[in-house]
Formats: C-alpha cells, sequence, structure tokens
C-alpha cells in the first residue's frame, strides 16, 4: 500500500510544475489575447503624384529614380521658346489695350466738357460705355499675360515636398501633357508606421504612448502612439438598390474583432531606414507609457 511519505515528492513535483506552468500560461494568454502587440504592421507615407501643370516638349532631365530632392528643386525642364513667345504676345496686346483704354478714357473726359447742346445724352453714354469697356479689355489683357508668365514658369516643374523620387523613368524629348502623373514622390517628411490592432486591444493604446517596432528585416525601432482612426468602412452595409440599407447576415456566435489603424511617429534619425511598404512587428510598452505630469509639480 502506497502511504503518504511516498506520495509527497510527486505531489510536490505536481505543485511545482503547476506553479510553473499557470503563470507561463497566464502570461501567454496576457500577450496573444489582451497585450497591445500586432504583426500587422505597415510603412506608409504620403505619396505625391508629379504631374505637369502644362504641356510641351521634356528639354532637360536633372533628377533620377530613387533620388532624393528637397522641396523647391528643379526635377526637369520643358521646352519653353513656346512659352517665351506666349509672354511677348500677351506683352504686345497689353501695350495695344492699354493705347486703346488711354484713348477711350480721354474721349470720355472731352465729351464729359461739352455741354449738352453740343452732343446728345446718347452719344455721352456711348463715350462712357466705350470707355468702361477698354478698361475691361486691358484688365484682361492684364490677366492674359500673368497667365502666360506662370505657364513660362510651370515649364520648370518642381518638387512640391521633401522626398524620393520613385517609379521614374523619363528621358529627354518625350512629350507631357498637362495633368499626366509622370512620377511618383515619397513625402519624407510623413514617413510613419501604421499599425492595425484588434479593436479589443484600442482601449491599453494612448496616444503618446511608447512603441517597439520591428521590422520583418530585424531592424527595430523606437517611436510614438501619434493618433488613432476615428473610423473604419463597414463592409457588411451596402446601399441597396430601393436606397435602403443592405446589411449582410452573420452568425451571431462569430464575431471578428475590427483592425483599427494607429498612427505611429518615428524617431526622425530612424527614418532613413525605412522603406514604404515594409511590414513590421509593433509592441506598445504600456509599462513605460508617457504621463504627462501635473501642474505645479
Amino acid at each position: 500500500m502506497t502511504t503518504i511519505s511516498s506520495m509527497f515528492p510527486r505531489m510536490m513535483l505536481t505543485v511545482l510544475m503547476v506553479s510553473v506552468a499557470a503563470p507561463v500560461g497566464i502570461g501567454m494568454w496576457e500577450h496573444y489575447e489582451t497585450a497591445p502587440w500586432t504583426r500587422d504592421g505597415r510603412v506608409r507615407a504620403d505619396i505625391i503624384a508629379v504631374a505637369p501643370d502644362v504641356s510641351g516638349l521634356v528639354d532637360e532631365v536633372l533628377v533620377h529614380d530613387n533620388q532624393l530632392v528637397h522641396k523647391g528643386d528643379v526635377m526637369l525642364r520643358l521646352d519653353s521658346e513656346r512659352f517665351r513667345l506666349a509672354v511677348r504676345q500677351a506683352e504686345a496686346a497689353l501695350a495695344s489695350r492699354e493705347a486703346a483704354a488711354d484713348k477711350a478714357a480721354g474721349d470720355r473726359v472731352r465729351y464729359e466738357k461739352l455741354s449738352e447742346g453740343v452732343v446728345s445724352q446718347q452719344q455721352r453714354e456711348a463715350v462712357r460705355a466705350a470707355d468702361l469697356q477698354a478698361k475691361a479689355l486691358y484688365n484682361q489683357a492684364v490677366a492674359d499675360l500673368a497667365v502666360a508668365r506662370l505657364n513660362l514658369d510651370r515649364s520648370e516643374i518642381r518638387a512640391p515636398v521633401n522626398g524620393r523620387v520613385t517609379n521614374f523613368d523619363l528621358r529627354p524629348g518625350a512629350y507631357l501633357a498637362a495633368g499626366h502623373g509622370i512620377m511618383a514622390l515619397i513625402d519624407t517628411d510623413t514617413v510613419r508606421i501604421e499599425g492595425y490592432f484588434e479593436e479589443t486591444k484600442i482601449p491599453r493604446i494612448h496616444v503618446g504612448d511608447i512603441v517597439d517596432v520591428k521590422l520583418m528585416g530585424g531592424a527595430k525601432l523606437a517611436g510614438r502612439i501619434e493618433s488613432i482612426a476615428g473610423g473604419i468602412e463597414d463592409r457588411d452595409r451596402t446601399l441597396g438598390s430601393s436606397l435602403l440599407a443592405s446589411v449582410n447576415p452573420s452568425f451571431s456566435w462569430v464575431r471578428l474583432a475590427q483592425r483599427i489603424p494607429v498612427r505611429i511617429r518615428i524617431e526622425s534619425k530612424d527614418v532613413d531606414r525605412l522603406i514604404v511598404g515594409m511590414t513590421a512587428t509593433i509592441q506598445v510598452n504600456v509599462r513605460r507609457r508617457h504621463k504627462p505630469q501635473r501642474a505645479g509639480l
């Protein structure tokens, strides 16, 4: 018959194993089910589709693919001869309209000085209308000259932001149409990481929290929560043909947590290591949560 003394070592071993396994199991549950972390992170940035504002032939290409540019840098120039001629035409038209306006103004002054017995009221009104029309045509010529000069200035395509040129393959001699995109420019000032957290973990995430980021390539970065999205698309609801809401049926016992985008600001020294589209694992460090200081302390 087994005695208590012989069972004691086995009982102690069982208690020891349970005491070790319980914290491990609780920790794993906390980490995978409630801790604010996600493997669904992406490096993102604002992408600008650079397009010419005027049409023309490419004369000079001053950038190459994957080059860094600064705001205001000239990236390429269109053939400007046509635009220069347009400016000269507008200047000539303005000079002509200015002369006509001066003449109309002088005629109006002279007719205003004449008595009613010399000129009729109808003649006065006709001269006044001619003066107003000449001034309007002069103002139109001023605007036309401003547009011609603007088109000449826009023949130089400049970088609208600090960024990196990508997906660019253009050579001199190509014809560009106004409004047609020619390259993608990544705004390097907006490079960030966006993590898609389950809605059950959002209550434990706060703006200003410190975040540990690990890229799939192995690099480790530090950042802070910048903002949390205010809404996401309801994919289960559409607009029916009768303009009533059409809601897809779902099983009440199967409820998948929605993923909410959370924007993370990365320290400036690490931004150059990021490539838009890379994937990352994100861990919100709740133990190092940033706490605002109280006033007077």
